[in-house]
Parts: structure tokens; sequence; C-alpha cells
């Protein structure tokens, strides 16, 4: 089971960190599907990449527990990754990063018509609103099975999400009553009339 204080990570680090090409395309994928960060990315990567080293490797062997191991992986590709009975071990090594991120919740509650954007059916998973079966789901990373995306359906009451900018208020129309300070002074501080002025009329 292992230390619950050292858990093991769901995901592996790419080997060189700072490659371009690498981060430009993930970070399209991560602004397309509406990941929090490259950490969710990179734990379907690994879902993926370690499915497919699976095929690699039986390819490489024959014999029954070969022939049985295979059945097994395609029987699991074909629960949420390939669609046919026909699929063969050729087509999970196909498979593209793209492919398994369309399988996740947040991504089928929009294609699905739940929510217009990426940003939405997170929010929407994440507050309890979407539900698979009978049971709530709450993780926006939730592998759909495709026998389960038509019993994707919100849980409760549907909710209308909109997502509308700040407007900036528009400034006031200067009226008469929004003069400038010199113009609304009140009428005590207006300047006076000449017969009430002092003057002050120097000595001969």
């Amino acid at each position: 089971m292992g230390s619950p204080k050292h858990l093991r990570k769901l995901y592996e680090k790419p080997k060189k960190l700072w490659d371009t090409a690498r981060i430009t395309e993930e970070r399209g994928l991560a602004t397309e599907y509406g990941l929090r960060s490259m950490h969710e990315l990179w734990r379907m990567k690994t879902i993926l990449r370690k499915i497919r080293r699976n095929a690699r490797q039986l390819l490489s062997h024959t014999g029954t527990a070969a022939n049985e191991s295979e059945k097994q992986l395609l029987a699991r590709a074909k629960g949420f990754l390939i669609r046919g009975e026909t699929a063969t071990l050729d087509d999970i090594l196909a498979l593209t990063t793209k492919d398994i991120l369309e399988r996740r919740l947040q991504t089928q509650v929009v294609r699905r018509g739940f929510a217009k954007t990426m940003r939405q059916a997170r929010q929407l998973i994440t507050h309890g609103h979407i539900q698979v079966g009978s049971q709530k789901a709450t993780s926006p990373a939730y592998l759909v099975k495709f026998n389960e995306e038509q019993q994707i359906n919100w849980r409760g009451k549907p909710v209308t999400v909109q997502e509308t900018k700040a407007e900036e208020p528009e400034p006031e129309a200067e009226t008469a009553e929004t003069k400038p300070d010199e113009e609304a002074k009140p009428e005590t501080e207006k300047a006076k009339p000449e017969s009430e002025v002092t003057k002050v009329v120097p000595d001969a």
C-alpha cells in the first residue's frame, strides 16, 4: 500500500522539462481542454504511455500467456479509448494524447451540450451538478467509458452558467446638475456685489 505520507505520483514528468516544442504543444492542449495545470496533462499522458508500453511488449511476445494479456489490454482499451470490436494492438499504438483527453468527463460534458466552454464544464463538475449514472461525479479528470456516455446527466435541477465580462461603467454626461466645481458653488460662496465690498483707501 505504501506510506500515506509519501503517496505515489500519478504522473511521470517529461525527461526534458525545458523543451520548447513540447512546452508549446502542451500549453496549447491545456488551453484547448481547460486543464488547470500541466500535472493533469502529464497524468493523462502517463496513462496512455503505460497502455502503449504494454502493447509494444505484447507485440514481441508469443504464447498463451501473451494472448491472454493481449485480450485483457484490448478489452480495457475498448472500454474507453478505442471504438469497435476489431481493434488491434496497432490501433493502441496509434493513439494520441488528444484521444485520451477527449475521454475526460470535463470534455464529455462540453461535447454533450451541458456546458458551452471547458471552464463552465469544470465548474459544474466540481460543484456537484453532474452525475454519471446514479453517482455524483466531482472529478473533471474522470475517464468516461463508452457505455457511460448516455448516462451523463444533471444531478438535480439543470444549471445555467453564464460567463460575462465585467462591463466598465460609462462616463456620466455632463448636465446642469453636474457642472465643474467653480460653477457648482453655492450662492453664499459667489462673489459679493461691489456695493458690499469694503474698499480700503490709502492715506493721503
